[in-house]
């Protein structure tokens, strides 16, 4: 069955697809560097490995990648607010183009003239790994088992996975597979496929593994304190007992930690797939939940109206962008140094509650606010004329008064 020849830098993640697809690239005549990326995913490292050097992996890299993931990808969403379609975080999206980058550095390295990954031929993650790993290594070759039709005519389920593997002495799972497909990271974890595909299938307790039930957690509540520099979270603050954080892994996980504990950042969703078809996800986004709404409301604080209205929409295309997997793309690159820019007075403490599934705003303060409370007061005048109002409304009536003295008037001519 051989016959092809080079170096293969596979994405490894050390379960049963990844580990077919590592002894069939053999069978070709590959010679396989296997690379695992350690973005917060609860995996077994170091038994992966010796899984991988078992199978026949000339190399094994495993890449701590945590601190860029949120240093360099979960931050910029944070400033943008990026929420696709109004409801996802968009944690499978941003952990892609830091796997990608660090696998073409491994394959420059190397040589590899390959880089492979077990994504399915339906979702986004192919496109986005691969977008990545063309934008960043353009003459690199993508080899991609579940496109190619010897493959997949080959493993038609799960069951031909297992009959592969027991063949060739390929480790197999012995606990009863879940009737959904996870993935998880530092972020999120989200559950898709199996009895999920029916829409209308209430997602079971069971399948929560990060967050717990709203209805059975503390009656009482967590009240922290978050700081925020140029957009960024810089520090957390447990109001209660008055611990802190402040480097930005131990911030975000222990805000995961909070959040999980209040069940935060559950969802379930229908969303458009960038390929063309829909599909239903279920996700956990524990910190990401506490930040978004956060940071939503120093922005709103600090930032002018007319500014914030721009980079909403830039925030719209950027979700887009990321989701579709056009990280590394121009247009990307263009709309994060707006966004980044406009976070410049994005500063500030905002206090709040988590509580039974919910993230409550408390109040906040920031030294860049453009809150004027003698302006805005019932009680106090201020530098304010309220007789000016009169006229900014009857200029404002102008356009209105104008469209309906017309409509009237076709509507009259028409009886």
């Amino acid at each position: 069955m051989s016959g092809h020849s080079g170096t293969v830098v596979l994405a490894y993640s050390g379960g049963l697809d990844t580990s077919c697809i590592l002894v069939w690239l053999k069978e070709l005549g590959y010679d396989v560097i296997v690379y695992m990326a350690n973005i917060g995913q609860a995996d077994d490292f170091e038994a992966a490995r010796k899984k991988a050097v078992h199978l026949g992996a000339k190399k094994v890299y495993i890449e701590d990648l945590r601190i860029e993931f949120v240093e360099q990808f979960i931050w910029p969403a944070v400033q943008a607010n990026a929420l696709y379609e109004d409801r996802y975080l968009l944690g499978t999206s941003l952990a892609r183009p830091c796997i990608a980058r660090k696998q073409v550095e491994i394959a420059k390295k190397e040589g590899a003239q390959y880089v492979s990954h077990g994504a399915t031929g339906k979702g986004n993650d192919q496109i986005r790994f691969e977008l990545s790993c063309y934008a960043l290594y353009p003459e690199v070759k993508i080899i991609s088992p579940w496109r190619m039709p010897e493959f997949y005519n080959r493993f038609r389920g799960r069951s031909d996975l297992m009959d592969y593997a027991k063949k060739h002495g390929i480790p197999v799972p012995v606990t009863p597979k879940s009737p959904w497909s996870m993935d998880e990271n530092l972020m999120h974890i989200s559950y898709e496929a199996g009895i999920l595909e029916n829409p209308k299938t209430h997602a079971p307790d069971s399948l929560y593994t990060k967050t717990t039930d709203p209805r059975v957690a503390p009656d009482t509540a967590d009240k922290l304190e978050i700081e925020f520099k140029r957009g960024i979270p810089v520090k957390v603050t447990n109001l209660a007992d008055g611990s802190s954080h402040s480097s930005s892994l131990d911030l975000y996980v222990y805000l995961n930690e909070i959040a999980a504990k209040h069940g935060v950042g559950r969802i379930d969703i229908v969303e458009n797939r960038y390929i063309g078809m829909k599909s239903r996800g279920v996700y956990e986004t524990p910190a990401g939940t506490i930040l978004y709404q956060a940071h939503l409301d120093i922005e709103t604080f600090t930032m002018d109206r007319e500014v914030r209205r721009i980079k909403q929409g830039l925030a719209l295309r950027f979700s887009e962008q990321i989701y579709n997997g056009f990280w590394y793309s121009p247009e990307c690159e263009f709309v994060r140094s707006c966004i980044e820019k406009s976070q410049e007075m994005v500063e500030g403490k905002v206090q709040l509650s988590v509580f039974k599934g919910h993230v409550y705003i408390l109040g906040r303060e920031s030294p860049r606010s453009l809150y004027n409370r003698d302006l805005v007061s019932m009680d106090v005048q201020g530098e304010y004329e309220p007789i000016d109002a009169s006229g900014f409304i009857r200029v404002n009536a102008v356009r209105l008064r104008e469209y309906h003295r017309l409509q009237c008037k076709v509507v009259a001519e028409t009886k």
